[in-house]
């Protein structure tokens, strides 16, 4: 714990999704500019401060673990005090402080604007008001100004908040309200911030990014916006995450097709391919329609990496529209995809529909939609054997001399794979140019090559 004459400090545990990392971000820069001191070091805190995530059961189980986990160190005087924020605060609010009386400031998702305030009062003892919420704002908060956790040459960036989205699953318009694109231009300064700072991979992030501008200027604006951005010196890969199927334009994938720095990497989080089963989940898409998008999307952009979200066991779903499911992830052979086992989410529609898939018949769905892709993202990692790729360095591999671990425009950080690779002096946030030689599941294992001795063009 830090000492009275020196800056307070405090730890900062940032749970759930990339939307809530920037959140996390932005009170630590505000933390910052009052005089507090971010540790790296639960013992150097005089007090934590935890980013909740409250999307689904599992997210909302593990900010419940952390949470007692530092109130548990509070109670051995190892901490003098827990804030808890985020999502999960926004959503449970005051039954949140009745779970757990011992946390000092609860701090909503449109609140954080006054994490230092409630940090102030934390330290000086004054317990009320001990609960901060806001309303949401009609245009999205400020996210500049952030004390950046990341690696120094990933940065993401919110484009928008909220979601206008009715899906019957999904709890979020109730936590961060609807739908508020940032401007055009907040969005380009933020990024060339961001890249001033050495930020090389831009990561795009809202609800929905290809809904982006439909709120501000009354049509969907991302081409436009990733127009502006593909024009930001400094940065290396733009990658767009969370774009939903409507709204991707002719125009869209042809910005994507053409762009210079725009990664031909699309996640399309389709949840579902059974035509009942959208319909019951309000996505308002069909199977003809995704199929339909798929196609245009790999006949239009060269190199195209896709990755998917799926849910197993949602209400109602038959064997045999699970088989749909499976046989559809089969033949569209997405590079990149992750699956969900669905699980009841308080208040929302689907809570309330029958008939429910029982838990360990949704789990098993899921494991054997993974299996299906296992082979898939196996046999892509195979053919990647003897080619090029570039891949932007994160950083040696811990205890291994001369070893390196990177990515290839192919994988986000932390969702997808990783490519290890052998060689001296390769420096965070570079672009190394390496021939993939081997792979160990869903990793790829290279070596750098001389771009001068490239002989196939490719």
């Amino acid at each position: 714990m830090s000492s009275s004459e020196s800056k307070p400090a405090y730890f900062l545990v940032s749970l759930g999704c990339p939307k809530n990392l920037v959140d996390s971000e932005r009170m630590a820069g505000l933390l910052r500019l009052e005089g507090y001191e971010m540790v790296a070091e639960q013992e150097r805190a005089d007090f934590a401060l935890v980013n909740t995530c409250g999307f689904i059961a599992e997210a909302r189980h593990e900010s419940y673990g952390v949470i007692e986990e530092m109130l548990e160190k509070k109670r051995r005087g190892m901490l003098r005090g827990v804030i808890v924020a985020g999502c999960l605060a926004e959503w449970d609010r005051e039954a949140l402080l009745s779970r757990y009386p011992e946390i000092d400031q609860l701090v909503g998702v449109f609140a954080r604007e006054e994490i230092a305030a409630a940090a102030s009062r934390l330290l000086e003892g004054r317990a009320e008001p001990r609960a901060l919420f806001r309303p949401a704002p009609s245009r999205p908060l400020a996210d500049d100004g952030r004390l950046r956790v990341t690696l120094p040459h990933v940065g993401y960036l919110k484009i928008a908040e909220g979601c206008d989205r009715r899906c019957t699953f999904c709890t979020i318009p109730r936590i961060r309200g609807r739908y508020a694109s940032k401007p055009i231009e907040q969005i380009v300064a933020e990024a060339r911030g961001l890249a001033d700072d050495g930020v090389r991979e831009l990561i795009l992030v809202a609800q929905d990014t290809s809904y982006y501008g439909r709120d501000l200027y009354g049509a969907p604006r991302l081409a436009e916006l990733l127009g502006e951005l593909d024009a930001v010196e400094g940065l290396v890969w733009i990658r767009p995450m969370y774009l939903y199927p409507h709204h991707i334009t002719d125009e869209l994938i042809e910005r994507i097709a053409h762009a210079r720095r725009v990664l031909p990497y699309l996640d399309l989080p389709l949840q579902h391919i059974s035509d009942r089963v959208l319909e019951r989940m309000r996505r308002g898409v069909t199977r003809a329609e995704t199929e339909r998008l798929i196609e245009r999307l790999r006949r239009r952009i060269d190199g195209l990496v896709l990755r998917t979200t799926l849910m197993s066991g949602f209400p109602g779903e038959t064997e045999a529209e699970f088989r749909e499911l499976l046989e559809f992830v089969r033949r569209a052979r997405f590079e990149r995809l992750g699956v969900f086992a669905y699980s009841p989410e308080p208040g929302t529609p689907a809570e309330r529909m029958d008939p429910a898939v029982p838990e360990p018949i949704g789990r098993a769905r899921r494991d054997r939609l993974m299996a299906a892709q296992q082979e898939i993202a196996r046999q892509y990692n195979r053919a990647q054997v003897g080619r090029r790729r570039d891949v932007l360095v994160d950083g040696p591999v811990p205890g291994q001399p001369h070893a390196y671990v990177g990515r290839t425009m192919a994988d986000a950080p932390e969702i997808d794979g990783a490519v290890y690779v052998t060689g001296e002096d390769l420096a965070p946030g570079r672009i190394v140019p390496t021939e993939i030689v081997d792979f160990r599941g869903y990793d790829l294992i290279g070596v750098p090559y001389d771009r001068a001795d490239r002989e196939d063009g490719s």
